[in-house]
């Protein structure tokens, strides 16, 4: 079937149209402001193009089709800002009042690994016996599991644990990560 140029682009026309202004508000609740709420828009005009590469088909897409893309675009445009490491995304908005049924941003499960990776440096960072106490509590073994599979009393590994656990406190406190952190 031979596609025609002036059927997409008026198909584009009509859906974007259609869908613009819940494209601009996922991208509002996504943190974007301004122009990336502008790119948002032109990111799932292409996205739509590119995937479903008809007139007919992208005027049959079904709106939960559109959210989904333009939820997936949003994080795609969060991406490509921290990797130019612009101005972070708003955390909240300047009324202070939250939308009803508003989600978290799209870079929440990336501030979580963020959030993992840079616990994890501290972790590394405690000295080896403190270390590998640590690491087997956070991994879920109780103190006389991580003794016994460690050769080591339960006195010194509670020792050990207790003062790896405050070491890494911390680290953390220091690194500006944890309840102590904020004032």
């Amino acid at each position: 079937m031979e596609r025609h140029p002036d059927d997409i682009s008026e198909a584009l026309d009509a859906v974007v149209a259609r869908f613009a202004s819940r494209v601009r508000v996922i991208g509002i609740q996504h943190s974007l402001t301004g122009s990336d709420v502008d790119d948002l828009v032109q990111e799932v005009r292409v996205r739509l193009w590119k995937a479903l590469e008809s007139g007919e088909k992208i005027l049959a897409a079904p709106a939960s089709y559109i959210h989904r893309t333009a939820v997936s675009a949003a994080i795609d445009v969060l991406r490509r800002r921290r990797a130019r490491r612009e101005t972070p995304a708003r955390l909240s908005r300047p009324s202070g009042v939250a939308l009803l049924g508003e989600s978290a941003g799209a870079d929440a499960p990336l501030a979580g690994e963020e959030l993992q990776e840079q616990i994890g440096a501290a972790v590394d960072a405690l000295i080896p016996p403190r270390r590998a106490v640590v690491k087997m509590f956070l991994a879920g073994y109780d103190r006389l599991e991580i003794a016994d599979l460690l050769g080591w009393t339960e006195p010194k590994t509670r020792n050990l644990l207790y003062r790896g656990l405050a070491d890494l406190r911390e680290r953390l406190t220091a690194m500006g990560l944890g309840p102590e952190a904020i004032e």
